[in-house]
């Protein structure tokens, strides 16, 4: 059994305290799985919530965490395609990403050779969540008015992109004018600031006398009402995370007023005004449709080699910098994509 160093989400709560570098064991590889020794590695605002004990998908703790790495392969399966030896690619990884080995299966990658580690990193786990909800399930089509949630942020930053490819009219929700600058060059039609006012009624003056088609939210709690109010006919919400939880202080409270502003959804409600809620978690798709996640990863990869996106990366940090890097995030005070570099990188 090899072993390889990583860090270890141990405790929850805060980040200065949370992760320790520890050696990790990893198993013999099987069938089509490959061995990625990782130069770098992206964090996602799940990993936030994992961190605070708020994730129920993550696995128990001591645990390591992290969806994506950038690496090169050096070795594969009985089964596997030798050819991908020494390949520098992106992959996928069900948890273990933050550490300097990571084992995946080979559908999970994508060969990127000289691709910047940051731009590769922010095509993983937040451009493919945004190329598969804009496309599959959302199905945004031109002229549709379009909110996006934390647009500033990884996901964010996608979204505005892959909607205004479609023809979209995007709506971009920030938080401060550095946010407001970024969303506006990317493409937004408009930008609110919710810190200013409420965010719900700046999306009603720039919509007039129209409404929302779709609603792209991470946030949920409080927001979900105001953005089932803002939704008109034909009108989908997208529901891809819980923040709002992770500002919670009262455990379990928290998570009761959580559900309470949420309210709750009559089904027949929803067919007599015509309007959808559609929920998103990409580790679902990855467990039980690996070839859609496959195809939406190596999609905006193609995209990414033709010019048609520029993800953004937010900040490049080092090893010893990963809990700055993840109170950063946690507070909001970052955009696009986050990545941690090792200090050994692999040749």
């Amino acid at each position: 059994m090899r072993q390889t160093e990583a860090f270890h989400l141990v405790k929850k709560g805060s980040a200065e305290t949370a992760f320790e570098l520890r050696i990790l064991s990893l198993p013999a590889l099987k069938g089509n799985q490959v061995l990625i020794d990782v130069e770098a590695f992206g964090l996602n605002y799940a990993d936030v919530m994992a961190r605070l004990g708020l994730y129920r998908e993550a696995p128990p703790m001591p645990c390591v965490i992290g969806y994506e790495v950038v690496g090169k392969i050096s070795e594969v399966g009985g089964n596997g395609n030798k050819e991908l030896i020494g390949k520098r690619v992106v992959g996928f990884c069900r948890f273990g990403g933050y550490s300097k080995q990571v084992i995946t299966e080979n559908y999970a990658v994508s060969v990127i050779d000289e691709m910047d580690a940051g731009i590769a990193l922010s095509l993983a786990t937040q451009f493919v969540t945004a190329y598969y909800m804009v496309n599959r399930s959302a199905n945004v089509q031109s002229g549709e008015r379009v909110l996006i949630h934390a647009a500033a942020g990884g996901v964010g930053t996608a979204l505005i992109q892959l909607c205004k490819l479609k023809g979209a009219h995007v709506i971009a929700k920030v938080s401060s004018k550095e946010k407001e600058k970024l969303v506006k060059d990317l493409g937004a039609d408009e930008v609110i600031n919710y810190k200013e006012s409420a965010y719900e009624k700046q999306v009603l003056n720039c919509l007039g006398p129209d409404r929302l088609d779709v609603s792209f939210n991470p946030v949920a709690g409080a927001t979900f009402k105001k953005d089932q109010a803002l939704l008109g006919t034909g009108g989908r919400m997208v529901l891809f995370g819980g923040s709002e939880l992770s500002n919670g202080k009262w455990g379990l409270l928290s998570t009761l007023n959580f559900v309470r502003k949420m309210g709750f959804v009559v089904p027949i409600g929803l067919m007599m005004r015509s309007k959808s809620i559609i929920g998103i978690n990409m580790l679902k798709v990855a467990d039980f449709k690996p070839h859609v996640l496959a195809q939406c990863l190596n999609e905006v990869v193609q995209m990414v080699k033709q010019g048609q996106i520029h993800p953004v990366v937010g900040g490049v940090y080092r090893q010893e910098e990963l809990k700055t890097a993840h109170r950063l995030l946690e507070e909001g005070k970052t955009v696009g994509k986050l990545i941690i570099e090792w200090d050994d990188k692999p040749n």
